[in-house]
Parts: structure tokens; C-alpha cells; sequence
């Protein structure tokens, strides 16, 4: 029997109706077994710590990672796995964020969630939370567990958690991986992909928290003004922009943009350059429209999710000054890109 531990931070899986009032309130997961019975035919064994006060996940923030984190690290030699019941809004930050977190990881630890209450006769969460459960107990014939690495599971799909993003607000499948392919799908049986699975070379696990904030997101659209963002740019505060662009690295070949980003890059901040397509890579110098950004020194984030080039800025800004920023931006760490 695999002993799993369920973190509950917030959200929509954890709310049942309270039958006097009708409204959505958290349960106590202590009890998880009385609201999905279910869980008792599984061979493992479930104990579960919550946040002291649960939060809808758009008050997510580097703070929040820093508890989950710690609460993997604390209990890491006393459990098999690991479950996070996370709002699905910001989940695949979370995900991002708590894999370069916890680099070297060799147990699963699984985000999950639902787009409807667990207590809802039509609920997503029973199925997303016994199916996580069970894929984070699940080991090989040495005892050895398949998944080691931070995941999200979601409407029978298991997706690397720093490739994984939100797609859909209304549908049970509110998850896609677009440029990386499902590492398991649960069907009759949970098929895996294991050769798509992430195995860390080092020994051990890693645990960093100290992330920085001190980055900006700028999306290009049509008829944007550069000057109000020039602000942003000129920011002492501000150490890296991530720069969300058109199709595969582009940008209009505008004065005002070009002088700031250049003059950016001249005072040391880092720009990453990441496609605002849902799917597909950055081909920086492909066309003339993205030249400027080779000549200049603009780092491509290839096909990083916006949620992972966010993230693992956080995490490379907040290493020591001495890091080549720039050329670790161009290495995947921990599977987070091709």
C-alpha cells in the first residue's frame, strides 16, 4: 500500500453546498473518504493538510509556492506521492512554478482540480481526484514510482505540469499540452507514454523558493502604443520582460519599440521572446520582423508556455548574480521546453 498525501490549497474541487444556506463552503478533507467513498477501493493509503485558510487561485502568488513547496519538501520521505487540489485558473503556474521548485524530484506530484464542486451530482472532481490519487501511487515492479516528475491531470488526460496551460473556462477539459504530447490518458486502464516521462539527473531533491517578481509581460497587439509602456522599460525594478509576440517571434519594425528594447538589453535586462500562438515555437530571425531581436540580443524562449517562461524567470532571477541568466533561459531544466 502507497501512502499519498492530498494538499488542499483552494478551490472548486473543495467546495460542497451547505444544505441550510445553498452556498458553496470548503469541507475539511479529513474526511474525504465520507464525501468520495470511492476512494476506500483504492489500495492506498490518504492523509491530507490544507492551507490554514484556503484561497480561490487567482490570489495565487509566489508565497503561496513557497508553502506548497515546503509542504512536498517536509513530507517528502514520509509519502509515496503527491496530490495538490489547486483552482483550475491559475494551476498550470502552480505546476510551472513548483517544477523548478523542486528540481530532482523522485516522486509524482500531481496538481489537480474540476470545474465543478465536488459536492455537484455532475462533478468532474471525483473522477480528476481518484484518478490523481491513483497515478500518484502508481510504481513500477521495483517499487520504483512511474511518474517523478510535477504533473497535472485533468479529464482522463496527465499532462507535464511547465508544458501544460488553460484553455477552457466552461469545458471539463479545460487543459491542453500544446507542444508537448499527454505522458498518460486514463481510459479502461491508465495508458503511459513512458519514454515522454522526465527523469532528473540529479540525486536528489532540490528544493529553491527565493523567486524574484521583478520581471513584466507585455503582449504585442495590432496598433499598440509603445510609449505607455515605456515605463515598464525603463523601470529600475524591472530585470526581464517576457514579450508575448506574433506567430513564430515576430514584431512590427516600430522606432519606439525597437529604441526600448534595445536600450532594455544595453542596461543588462534579459527580454524573452515567446510565441502568443497557442501552439508551436519561436523561429527567432526566420523572418525580417524578428531580426531586429537577433541583432539586439532578445533570448528565444522557443516553445516555453507563457505560464513556464514567467515562472522559470522567477526562479533563474531570483539565483545568484553570478548565473548566466541568458544562457540558462536556453536550456531546458526540467523538461520545460525542446
Amino acid at each position: 500500500m502507497t501512502n499519498i498525501l492530498l494538499i488542499y490549497t483552494g478551490g472548486t474541487i473543495g467546495m460542497i453546498k451547505n444544505p441550510l444556506t445553498g452556498e458553496l463552503e470548503s469541507f475539511n478533507f479529513k474526511h474525504i473518504h465520507d464525501h468520495v467513498p470511492e476512494l476506500g477501493r483504492l489500495n492506498v493509503h490518504i492523509e491530507s493538510i490544507s492551507f490554514d485558510q484556503p484561497i480561490d487561485s487567482s490570489e495565487m502568488n509566489l508565497g503561496h509556492w513557497k508553502i506548497m513547496a515546503e509542504m512536498v519538501s517536509d513530507h517528502y520521505e514520509n509519502y509515496d506521492g503527491f496530490v495538490i487540489l489547486h483552482g483550475s485558473d491559475t494551476m498550470a503556474f502552480s505546476a510551472s512554478a513548483l517544477s523548478f521548485m523542486l528540481q530532482g524530484l523522485k516522486k509524482p506530484v500531481v496538481f489537480t482540480g474540476s470545474q465543478l464542486p465536488i459536492g455537484t451530482i455532475r462533478t468532474d472532481g471525483k473522477e480528476n481526484l481518484i484518478t490523481a490519487i491513483e497515478i500518484a501511487g502508481m510504481q513500477d515492479e521495483h517499487g520504483v514510482a512511474l511518474l517523478q516528475e510535477v504533473a497535472v491531470y485533468f479529464e482522463y488526460s496527465l499532462y507535464r505540469g511547465n508544458r501544460s496551460s488553460k484553455i477552457s473556462a466552461n469545458q471539463f477539459e479545460a487543459f491542453q499540452s500544446p507542444n508537448y504530447p499527454e505522458l498518460a490518458k486514463a481510459g479502461v486502464q491508465i495508458e503511459w507514454q513512458k519514454d515522454r516521462l522526465f527523469r532528473s539527473p540529479l540525486n536528489a531533491l532540490n528544493v529553491f523558493t527565493a523567486f524574484s517578481d521583478e520581471l513584466a509581460l507585455i503582449r504585442l497587439f495590432p496598433g499598440i502604443h509603445f510609449g505607455v509602456y515605456e515605463t515598464i522599460f525603463t523601470n529600475p525594478q524591472v530585470k526581464a520582460i517576457v514579450l508575448e509576440t506574433y506567430g513564430s517571434g515576430n514584431a512590427p519594425s516600430d522606432a519606439t519599440f525597437q529604441a526600448l528594447v534595445s536600450n532594455f538589453i544595453a542596461r543588462g535586462g534579459v527580454v524573452l521572446n515567446i510565441t502568443q500562438c497557442g501552439s508551436g515555437a519561436v523561429q527567432q530571425g526566420a523572418y525580417q520582423t524578428s531580426s531586429f531581436f537577433e541583432r539586439v540580443g532578445v533570448v528565444s524562449g522557443r516553445n516555453l508556455t507563457s505560464e513556464a517562461a514567467i515562472t522559470k524567470l522567477m526562479y533563474l532571477l531570483g539565483q545568484p548574480s553570478t548565473l548566466d541568466l541568458k544562457q540558462k533561459l536556453q536550456e531546458s531544466l526540467v523538461g520545460e521546453m525542446d
